[in-house]
């Protein structure tokens, strides 16, 4: 498994600890400092299921900037969209895991860190 984080993210350290006090292997990115690339963001999408504007962090100051939300969110905009998140990581939701069985969660919550280690195990 990896886990992008951004350090000072409270959401992003709940699940580090978690991941430690269940002993899971991991491995740690901090993607503010190791940017995802344009096709690391449509990999990771493709293993979410989701959208761009569906990892977007919209109340970010960045994305106030750049006036996201009246950004069309089609097919058309895709690539924008993705430019936009390699361009500023902080507009990515986190943390982020990707399981060794080729999925990925976005892992806000206890059940969905818990998801990613079952997936790993799997």
């Amino acid at each position: 498994m990896e886990i992008w984080i951004n350090p000072a993210c409270s959401k992003c350290r709940s699940a580090l600890t978690l991941l430690d006090a269940e002993g899971a292997g991991y491995t740690v990115r901090h993607y503010l400092e190791d940017v995802p690339s344009e096709d690391e963001i449509r990999t990771v999408l493709g293993r979410l299921g989701l959208e761009p504007w569906d990892i977007t962090r919209t109340q970010e100051a960045d994305a106030k900037e750049l006036g996201l939300k009246d950004w069309p969110r089609d097919e058309e905009a895709r690539d924008r969209w993705i430019a936009a998140l390699s361009a500023h990581p902080r507009l990515i939701q986190r943390p982020i895991i990707t399981a060794d069985d080729g999925s990925a969660v976005v892992g806000r919550t206890e059940e969905a860190v818990r998801e990613a280690m079952a997936r790993a195990d799997g």
